[in-house]
């Protein structure tokens, strides 16, 4: 008889609906009773732009030679209404992250590196720091629900308006400031007390559809004389018709953020959960504007998950005129840096995973209002690093657009694209590759 305990042991399976992960999540929930916040966007597998792939030029088109053809950067957003657009060298802005979830230092860095690379930089909620105007060449004054440290004079010391009316981490949900991170100075600007968590509201307190956006444009207009571009950002949920009432409210840039995005930290079920994912908001965006006849008159910078020149060079042939960058531009500065390991590790986490940026205890000094963990980051220094990220990510884009027979980067089209997956495929509307099939293609071509 045989002994039992020599019986081969059938491997442990673990359920492809209850992973370890989604277990462990519920036995917090059940041990706190408390929902989980985090940043640091969606961490489930989406289609994005690693699904796309270029079709290089070879006898039917022909490249351009790297070393005497130039192939531009530059484009101008907001001519539609302002007097005075803004210029940039490059189609890769900053986007909005406020004073109070970064640091003081980090938003230096950030104003610097957008600076010296000739780009803008955003202020994000809360208002706008002495520092970060001063660093910055082109700052976008954000005007957000909350209207936390808005007022007329900054307004006007900006170079443009963003009414953020949705962020791609949380569309339709409003922003939260845990108390640990409300110091005196953005207490103060905020004009709340220090260390109470601060929340801010999902819609603008003083309209309740696009007839009252209009009428609040138009009174940032007056405020600002006509001369700063307005853009307005929404959060990827329904590209078509937000981005159709947005023109029509009469904005002179839309931002699309996709639920990729990142910076901002809300419930976890949020950032999984709510939005669409970047690839499948770009198209309906563009197509609401060619249905308007104001594509490249009216800009779209698409947003959420933008990480490498690739990426800019596909968001831009599938129709954005330029890109904002949020986590990247963190990364790039020092955030997850593995030089702060063993901070981490007594935080319970790991370079390149740490996610709690709410809590205020970031080892780079960067999401956080502690002195002493701030001081880490000398913003001189994470400006040239991100000067230097910014360049590559445009060097990367140049390259992929000569690539493609292209003088200039807005030139890239979806002619100059196909996907690997039908999921990409159909999203972006570009043929799967080897193939002349759209997947889901009407006849009228959308």
């Amino acid at each position: 008889m045989s002994d039992q305990s020599e019986s081969p042991k059938t491997k442990p399976r673990y359920s492809a609906t209850f992973t370890p992960e989604v277990n462990s999540e519920i036995r917090r929930a059940a041990a706190t009773g408390i929902y989980d916040i985090r940043g640091a966007g969606a961490k489930r597998k989406l289609p994005h732009f690693d699904d796309l792939l270029f079709l290089g030029a070879s006898m039917s088109r022909y490249p351009l030679e790297g070393y005497r053809e130039r192939c531009d950067t530059d484009v101008v957003l907001g001519d539609r209404h302002a007097s005075k657009p803004i210029h940039l060298d490059i189609p890769i802005t900053i986007a909005g992250m406020s004073f109070g979830s970064l640091s003081g230092q980090a938003k230096e860095a950030l104003g610097r590196g957008a600076s010296s690379a000739g780009t803008s930089t955003t202020t994000g909620d809360g208002g706008m720091t002495d520092e970060e105007r001063e660093h910055s060449d082109k700052l976008v004054y954000q005007y957000l629900p909350s209207r936390y440290g808005m007022n007329p004079n900054d307004l006007r010391r900006a170079e443009a308006i963003e009414v953020v009316v949705g962020q791609g981490a949380k569309p339709g949900g409003g922003g939260m400031l845990l108390g640990q991170k409300i110091s005196d100075r953005v207490a103060g600007m905020r004009t709340l007390p220090a260390g109470i968590d601060q929340r801010s509201a999902c819609r603008h307190p003083d309209w309740t559809g696009p007839d009252d956006l209009e009428i609040k444009i138009l009174e940032l207009r007056e405020i600002t004389g006509w001369q700063k571009p307005i853009y307005v950002k929404v959060g990827g949920a329904r590209p078509y018709f937000d981005t159709t009432l947005a023109i029509k409210a009469g904005a002179d840039v839309v931002v699309l953020d996709g639920m990729q995005g990142g910076t901002a930290a809300t419930q976890d079920v949020f950032i999984e959960h709510v939005g669409q994912p970047t690839l499948a908001c770009i198209r309906p965006a563009v197509q609401a504007l060619q249905d308007l006849g104001v594509h490249r008159k009216v800009q779209l910078i698409l947003s959420g998950g933008i990480r490498s020149g690739a990426d800019v060079a596909k968001a831009m042939a599938l129709g954005a005129d330029a890109v904002s960058i949020g986590t990247a531009a963190l990364i790039a500065i020092g955030d997850n840096d593995p030089r702060w390991e063993e901070d981490y590790q007594a935080l319970g986490t790991t370079a390149d995973a740490y996610d709690d940026w709410h809590e205020g205890n970031d080892p780079a000094g960067i999401t956080t209002q502690r002195p002493e963990l701030a001081s880490r980051l000398d913003p001189i220094e994470g400006g040239r690093r991100l000067r230097n990220f910014l360049k590559v990510m445009t060097l990367e884009a140049q390259t992929i657009a000569r690539a493609c027979g292209k003088n200039h980067i807005r030139n890239l089209e979806p002619e100059d694209l196909c996907a690997l997956t039908i999921e990409a495929a159909a999203m972006a509307k570009v043929p799967l590759a080897g193939t002349d099939w759209v997947p889901g293609l009407s006849p009228d071509g959308w």
